[in-house]
């Protein structure tokens, strides 16, 4: 196979394109992507233009732009024309703690809008040493496949004998067939049965939310193997040495301590306390046995395994057996222990911790399996499905649940549209009871008390997700402080933390750091300088992050969206008025409307014109560079 490269610049007969090592090229990127079609395993590498990678750094914002460029907002997910992007960054490689991440962007099958997801793991490390900063996937396989990716090759190769095995024994089963030097992203039976919320799997971790396993699933791809040496070079590599030791130190002190001792599992019995935490369906906002489910009485019953994400010095995650006889363990974290425990109203921990290993076996995103089989306990509830029993509090029922999920069987295939069509399914008033933003199930928050983060999962690219917007911080801030009136901007706290987010998902480093960092634009502005000398300053660095919003602001008004799609299920405005928790719609309404102003947008919720023609334009640059032609 002949991989053919493509400039990106002028098409004149006078152009010549630079040698990949010429004097710009830039320090921490490779400055070249792959296009796969899985089809045919026809490959091309395309060459990147420095300000290109400047104009939106790698990880998210890259691989958004590329979606844009790919036409990939007008794509039907899953089909031959649609495209699964993954993207890493300049940090990739480099010892700056918590950056072996990588990004998977495509046109989610859940929501219909952009879908952008993150882990942490080797396959960030190897696939960036294949010497791409980004990889595409288009087509679709004749047949269960892995594609192959090793320096500047692509191979399909049939994985008929991987296919229907959980996440693991995939893994396992295509090491040992490949070679243990692969790294492998891999799907699970959930994936392969194009459940709408599918997720991505590497060595444990997950890139889990809007369903990108269940668009590999439609594409015949089990799994995605990485391997390379190829390497990239550091701008001032004593410096970030230092800067990388510094970051380290930080990483180890009080920001952390509370992750790297307990887990984010210790963030439970606080939000109930706060009455924050979201409860049989978000009927309620604390639960009474929630104590059950906290780190200390999980951790006073078994001992656990602290671990941590490949080149990270926090080490947050901890591990539990499910069984004195287990060897292997769960990671239980806050957002699959709430969405499978109190939000189906089950309070044994060993239920929980079974539900957690299925959906990561099966490759299943916790939080939408969660908030789907809640929305269907709650309309069994009030007997809108008959044949079908399935109440809150039953730990069976929820296991059976998740099984028949990722086969498509019984009622597990209408639980695997997600909460939004099943509640359509269902009919009744069961629509106004589904939990969720743009189709996307809520997190573990009950928002209520949480101005700030109630704004910002509504206007949240991606839908419900409170890992693009970390307004929370302030909300509970706020609740801590018992002050009876806030001060701070709402809009301006959901616009703050976004563009941090955006800034950090594209760099990409862990959202823990954030709280590390004593400067944050001029620090992130810092590393960036150091690894790739690009020398902008923290307020540049912000206006990136704003055209990165944008761009994904493009992206789905480009793939259908609409104003009222920048809104809350009608529970947080409907249920117990007298409360002064309950959200005021007016009030909502007018923190919308001032995060469109903060934004610059139109009343609309919309790009300005000029906006839209300048992201248009950089959109139309990408697609010669790729040669793409819709």
């Amino acid at each position: 196979m002949v991989a053919q490269t493509i400039w990106y610049g002028p098409t004149t007969a006078a152009a010549s394109p630079p040698t990949p090592q010429s004097a710009m090229s830039l320090y921490a990127y490779h400055q070249r992507i792959l296009i796969v079609d899985a089809s045919s395993a026809a490959s091309r590498i395309v060459e990147l233009p420095n300000q290109m990678l400047s104009d939106v750094i790698g990880g998210t914002g890259l691989a958004t732009l590329l979606a844009l460029a790919t036409d990939q907002a007008t794509a039907e997910p899953g089909s031959p024309e649609s495209a699964v992007i993954f993207s890493f960054s300049p940090l990739v490689g480099s010892p700056l703690t918590t950056s072996a991440k990588f990004a998977v962007v495509c046109r989610s099958p859940l929501t219909g809008l952009l879908n952008d997801s993150l882990a942490s793991s080797r396959f960030a490390i190897s696939g960036k040493q294949t010497g791409f900063d980004a990889l595409i996937i288009t087509g679709k396989a004749d047949q269960p496949s892995v594609l192959l990716i090793d320096e500047g090759t692509a191979v399909v190769q049939p994985a008929a004998d991987a296919w229907g095995l959980p996440c693991s024994e995939a893994e396992a089963n295509l090491r040992s067939r490949f070679g243990k030097n692969y790294a492998f992203a891999v799907i699970g039976p959930a994936g392969e049965n194009a459940v709408r919320y599918a997720s991505v799997s590497h060595d444990g971790r997950h890139a889990g939310r809007g369903g990108t396993g269940a668009v590999l699933g439609m594409k015949n791809i089990k799994a995605i193997g990485v391997r390379g040496r190829s390497r990239v070079e550091w701008a001032d590599p004593q410096g970030l040495l230092e800067a990388s030791r510094e970051l380290a130190t930080q990483s180890r002190g009080a920001a952390t301590a509370k992750y790297r001792e307990l887990g984010t599992l210790s963030n439970l019995l606080t939000f109930n306390r706060l009455n924050t935490l979201p409860t049989r369906n978000f009927q309620d906002s604390s639960f009474p046995e929630a104590e059950r489910l906290s780190v200390e009485s999980m951790q006073a019953d078994s001992n656990s395994i602290r671990s941590s994400c490949a080149a990270c010095t926090i080490g947050c995650e901890h591990i539990y057996p499910r069984s004195s006889s287990d060897s292997t363990g769960v990671r239980l974290e806050y957002e699959s222990v709430f969405a499978l425990g109190p939000l189906c109203g089950i309070s044994d921990p060993k239920v929980v911790a079974e539900a957690t290993h299925l959906c990561n076996e099966l490759g299943l995103d916790t939080i939408s399996m969660g908030g789907t089989i809640a929305l269907a306990m709650e309309c069994s509830d009030r007997a809108w499905m008959p044949g079908n029993s399935i109440r809150f509090g039953e730990g069976d029922a929820l296991l059976d649940a998740i099984r028949q999920t990722a086969a498509r069987t019984g009622i597990g295939h209408h639980l695997a549209e997600g909460s939004r069509r099943f509640a359509d399914h269902i009919g009744h008033e069961a629509p106004g009871l589904a939990m969720h933003v743009k189709g996307l199930e809520l997190p573990g928050y009950d928002l209520r008390k949480l101005k700030s983060l109630a704004v910002g999962l509504a206007v949240c690219a991606r839908g419900a997700d409170h890992n693009r917007s970390g307004a929370y911080e302030a909300d509970f801030s706020a609740l801590d402080s018992t002050q009876a009136d806030r001060t701070h901007s709402v809009a301006r706290d959901a616009c703050d933390t976004e563009d941090r987010s955006a800034i950090m998902d594209s760099m990409i480093l862990c959202k823990f750091i954030r709280g590390c960092l004593t400067d944050f634009w001029n620090d992130c502005s810092r590393f960036l300088t150091l690894t790739t000398a690009s020398n902008r300053t923290g307020e540049e660095l912000r206006d990136t992050a704003r055209r990165i919003i944008d761009l994904k602001k493009l992206f789905n008004q480009n793939a259908g969206w609409r104003q009222e799609d920048d809104q809350l299920p009608a529970r947080f405005f409907s249920d117990a008025p007298q409360n002064p928790g309950t959200l005021s719609r007016d009030e909502f309404q007018a923190h919308i409307s001032a995060y469109y102003q903060q934004r610059h947008w139109e009343t609309s919720g919309r790009l300005t014109d000029s906006r839209h023609q300048e992201l248009t334009e950089l959109v139309n640059q990408t697609r010669r560079a790729l040669a793409w032609e819709s």
